[in-house]
């Protein structure tokens, strides 16, 4: 059953809406493109080197080409549905079109987990950022996750205008910290420090290449996707873009082709230059691999600027797929009323409470396995829409469409199932917490929400459009 504000108290379709209205006409497609960056940026920094400790050099390596892959086919994809529906649902949009109510909550449950838990665990590693400078005399990280957490929520409440523009200039500063660390780590860069882990004699395939044999090549699958992960939550800005069928689909692109560099030039040079051996467990692997220097204080600081762009950013994907959600009634339909300057305050809030939580009682490698679990399973599902819209609706309009179409989707399918169950691989308690999770939404949805959906919103509206189509064909 689908509803008007009306029928649920809400008051007319223009008053709720009038309430529920974000900024647009605020990002042209190289703002989009630096958004994209940003949510991701942070993966160069940290995170991806647990990878190591799971495959080694070699099991990475691999596992970061593939997931590359995977990103590069879902990016196209995620491409064409975009410039197709632009609203701020995003990934849970084209699944409302392709799967109906059950698989765009899904879809959209998925993703708010990724970005909830996401900007967790960068706030630990700002925290070990923050601590191996000494700033402020601070031992203790739980000062560092609050202090992020409201600074940020705090400008994101002043407006996506302003929000996005510091986003770019953070973004920007981070890019440079990458270069200054790959000029720096040339000199002691050595092939031999890539593969000093010493090889497990009980793995299947196991070497100096692959110390953990061909299982921890998809051991390494999750930490892999911290090179790319939120690189998807470029079509949420689709209703504050202009000409979003045009920009999006750039945007999103261009993202995906500055964070493939970036990515490979870490992956090789901080294990080449601080050995892989020694940067496996590192909260800051850029700054340890170079040592003591300028240049290790230089990148220290400005490898901040990197965390707290990825931080940044992602607030902004989560409360954007919290106000979808409430705005069409999944969700408490309070979470999607916007403040004066048309930012969603509760959307904005919540999740930062519940992370600020994760972040002091859980830890790094922890929190971005959950936040991958909740990553693939969302890119499952997104995959999983396109070939239904391609082979269901083949008339829709689409401004951009996918070089290589239910071939490029299959592949990223496949390999997007393959990284679900990589995280248990991983943590395999983490990743059925997030089951747990996941199956609460689904409940309240079961027995409660998906009988006060409201009709008026962008993404109902989407589907109905749909449905009156199907009928008159």
């Amino acid at each position: 059953m689908v509803t008007t504000p009306d029928e649920t108290g809400a008051g007319t379709d223009h008053h709720y809406l009038s309430k529920r209205t974000l900024r647009t006409g605020t990002a042209g497609w190289v703002l989009l493109a630096g958004l994209g960056v940003s949510y991701v940026i942070s993966g160069d920094y940290s995170g991806w080197n647990f990878g190591l400790g799971e495959g080694g050099f070699g099991g990475l390596l691999i596992a970061t080409v593939v997931i590359a892959a995977m990103y590069a086919a879902m990016v196209l994809s995620m491409a064409e549905m975009s410039a197709a529906l632009p609203t701020a649902g995003g990934g849970y949009t084209f699944a409302r079109r392709a799967l109906g109510p059950w698989g765009g909550f899904a879809t959209g449950t998925a993703v708010l987990i990724e970005y909830s838990i996401a900007p967790a665990a960068i706030a630990t590693f700002i925290g070990a950022y923050v601590e191996s400078l000494g700033l402020f005399g601070i031992v203790d990280g739980w000062w560092v996750y609050l202090a992020v957490y409201v600074i940020f929520v705090g400008i994101h409440l002043a407006g996506v205008g302003e929000a996005l523009k510091a986003m770019f200039v953070i973004t920007a500063i981070a890019l440079v910290g990458l270069v200054i660390f790959a000029i720096a780590s040339i000199g002691s860069f050595s092939f031999a420090n890539l593969t000093d882990i010493a090889p497990d004699p009980d793995a299947a395939g196991a070497s100096e290449f692959l110390p953990f044999g061909y299982l921890g090549i998809w051991s390494a699958l999750p930490f892999a996707i911290w090179f790319f992960l939120a690189v998807e939550g470029v079509p949420l800005a689709a209703e504050e873009a202009r000409d979003p069928a045009r920009n999006v689909p750039r945007g999103i692109i261009a993202a995906m082709a500055v964070l493939v560099v970036t990515g490979a030039m870490v992956l090789v040079l901080v294990p080449g230059a601080g050995g892989a051996a020694a940067m496996q467990a590192s909260g800051n692997p850029l700054v340890e691999a170079l040592g003591t220097g300028t240049a290790a204080t230089v990148v220290n600081y400005i490898g901040l600027a990197g965390l707290v762009a990825s931080f940044f950013s992602i607030i902004f994907a989560y409360s954007r797929q919290l106000f979808a959600l409430s705005r069409a009634g999944y969700l408490p339909r309070g979470l999607s009323v916007t403040n004066s300057r048309k930012a969603p305050a509760l959307a904005l809030i919540v999740p930062g409470v519940i992370g600020f939580a994760l972040s002091v009682f859980g830890n790094g490698a922890t929190l971005l396995n959950m936040a991958v679990f909740g990553a693939a399973l969302s890119y499952v599902l997104m995959m999983v829409s396109h070939i239904v819209l391609r082979v269901r609706e083949p008339g829709m309009d689409r401004p951009y469409r996918t070089p290589g179409g239910l071939v490029t989707a299959g592949f990223a399918l496949v390999i997007a199932i393959l990284s679900v169950i990589a995280t248990f691989l991983v943590d395999s308690t983490a990743a059925f917490g997030c089951v747990v999770v996941f199956v609460l939404f689904m409940l309240y949805f079961a027995l409660y929400s998906r009988t006060r959906l409201v009709a008026s919103s962008p993404d109902e509206e989407f589907a109905a459009l749909a449905a009156a189509e199907d009928e008159l064909r």
